[in-house]
């Protein structure tokens, strides 16, 4: 087996990333040859690396994607350096172009208010009705992303003691609080999923013909709900655990809380959310202090 082999090896089997993941880490490991004339990753020193940041640059890459390959090469060479003997790592000291950070797009409380209230789709099914409200007050109660919410099994719920066990990125499990209104909604969908269900499908979000709901079967419902509520800004799945984040960011003030409900392993992650509620808090200022107003 190859270094590079023994690395994708290595993601997919002790680390458990996703094929997605694994294949673009391969991807960019393969760039990474053809940026170096096919020089061995063995034989690469800090000039090599720099000179295809270099080229990476030239090709009018975002500084995004540029920083991603770099961390890809970066990943391969500590596995390297650890398990298969080379001498250096040459990455280190090396860093990614700095790229501004965009903050992520999120819905109002009254927005929520408005999708969950008012999203339900004309002469829908019932039972589909029920799923979906299920879904989607389960993801604005407690911030759980698009795989985390499709991967839910039955025995991941306490309706009892209000909260869910979830599967998160690197499979790193956590517990969530789920809020009553969530609760109430998977009360009413449990009932109407018996008979839809396939025979041992453990799967708590169910389609039509009775497995385990895909990820783009569930943004196209939440497209349709927020459609039929009439939001004019496309909606999206994550958009609701960046208004969990953001909402009670604004409540409680407490960034570590909300670092654990949302399974962040840094608090880097999380402290996005503390420049969108300072923005709310700016907007707030601006409409409402008497010498931050604009004259008319």
């Amino acid at each position: 087996m190859n270094a590079v082999a023994a690395y994708l090896h290595y993601l997919a089997a002790e680390r458990r990333l996703s094929p997605h993941t694994v294949a673009a880490y391969q991807r960019d490991l393969a760039n990474l040859a053809n940026l170096t004339a096919g020089k061995s990753l063995a034989e690469l020193d800090v000039a090599d690396i720099r000179g295809a940041i270099v080229k990476l640059r030239s090709q009018n890459l975002a500084a995004t994607s540029v920083a991603r390959q770099l961390s890809s090469w970066r990943g391969f060479y500590v596995f390297a350096c650890r398990r298969l003997g080379y001498a250096s790592n040459p990455c280190t000291g090396l860093r990614p172009p700095k790229a501004a950070k965009a903050l992520p797009q999120i819905l109002s409380p009254d927005a929520c208010t408005q999708l969950l209230d008012g999203g339900t789709p004309a002469a829908a099914d019932e039972a589909l009705l029920a799923r979906d409200r299920a879904m989607f007050e389960l993801f604005y109660s407690s911030g759980l992303r698009l795989s985390e919410l499709v991967g839910l099994d039955l025995h991941d719920l306490n309706l009892q003691a209000g909260e869910a066990q979830v599967t998160g990125k690197g499979n790193k499990t956590r517990i969530v609080p789920v809020g009553q209104q969530a609760l109430a909604a998977i009360a009413a969908w449990l009932p109407l999923r018996l008979p839809l269900a396939r025979a041992g499908t453990p799967a708590l979000f169910i389609g039509r013909h009775g497995t385990r709901l895909t990820p783009r079967s569930v943004q196209l419902r939440l497209n349709r709900w927020a459609l039929q509520a009439g939001l004019t800004q496309h909606v999206h799945p994550h958009m609701l655990r960046h208004a969990f984040a953001t909402h009670v960011l604004q409540s409680s003030g407490d960034l570590r809380a909300v670092q654990e409900m949302l399974g962040h392993a840094s608090i880097s992650t999380t402290q996005v959310y503390t420049h969108l509620d300072w923005q709310h808090l700016a907007k707030v200022y601006d409409q409402a202090h008497p010498r931050a107003r604009k004259k008319s």
